[in-house]
């Protein structure tokens, strides 16, 4: 049987580029989705991945995407989300459209697809995949000026949890995982006079892998990540 299949949708050069590296030593065959496929090329040298265009919030697209995947597709990962700031009376409609649409109905397509393809799996002790979302805190309460990520990420939340509770019978482990804090991605780095106050990209690849390797009868369908500086 060929290696199991890890989707990253959203690829960038933080978490989601550790958690690539950390699934490929776990022996995964990694699959790398980015609008820009030109930016991570490194990181699919380093991974041995395929990478494959895709703007996620386009049905075609994501369409194309799972067609050019050879499964078994055990891991799906949707990263990409769309910010539009700015006090309520002044938000560009169009705008805000966008970013719901990046946010949240990318992920309902990326997790429509990756559901369909595992479905269509055998099952290894009873699992057939896991399918994750990295949301944010604004997916619990909503900030000022920051209303489309709100939106965004509260709709996300809700697809989550209503998956899990329909796909966990079946064998497939979602989670959304809430990201609250600053990631210290490359080339951010963290105030000298309050050092550990950033998110370590590795650390949180981490965590998506617990999630991974949870046993069946213990899965989570939320998990909360922050820094010890982030008051909730």
């Amino acid at each position: 049987m060929s290696a199991p299949l890890a989707l990253i949708v959203g690829v960038g050069h933080g978490s989601s580029a550790s958690l690539a590296r950390k699934l490929h030593k776990e022996g995964y065959r990694i699959a790398l989705a980015a609008r820009d496929v030109g930016k991570i090329g490194q990181l699919a040298s380093e991974t041995d991945a395929q990478t494959i265009a895709c703007d996620a919030s386009k049905p075609g697209e994501v369409y194309s995407l799972f067609s050019a995947l050879k499964g078994p597709l055990r891991v799906a990962v949707y990263n990409p989300s769309a910010r539009q700031r700015g006090p309520l009376v002044d938000l560009d409609p169009d705008a805000v459209q966008t970013s719901i649409q990046v946010t949240a109905y990318g992920a309902f397509l990326v997790g429509q697809a990756a559901t369909r393809m595992m479905l269509e799996q055998d099952p290894e002790n009873g699992v057939r995949g896991t399918i994750l979302f990295t949301g944010a805190s604004a997916g619990v309460k909503g900030f000022p000026q920051s209303a489309p990520f709100a939106m965004g990420k509260f709709a996300q939340r809700g697809l989550a949890q209503s998956m899990s509770r329909e796909l966990h019978p079946k064998g497939i482990h979602v989670a959304w995982i809430n990201i609250d804090g600053a990631i210290r991605n490359p080339g951010r780095e963290e105030p000298a006079d309050n050092p550990g106050s950033m998110l370590d990209p590795d650390a949180i690849a981490e965590n998506y892998l617990a999630l991974i390797r949870q046993d069946r009868s213990t899965w989570s369908s939320e998990l909360e990540i922050r820094p010890w500086v982030e008051r909730f």
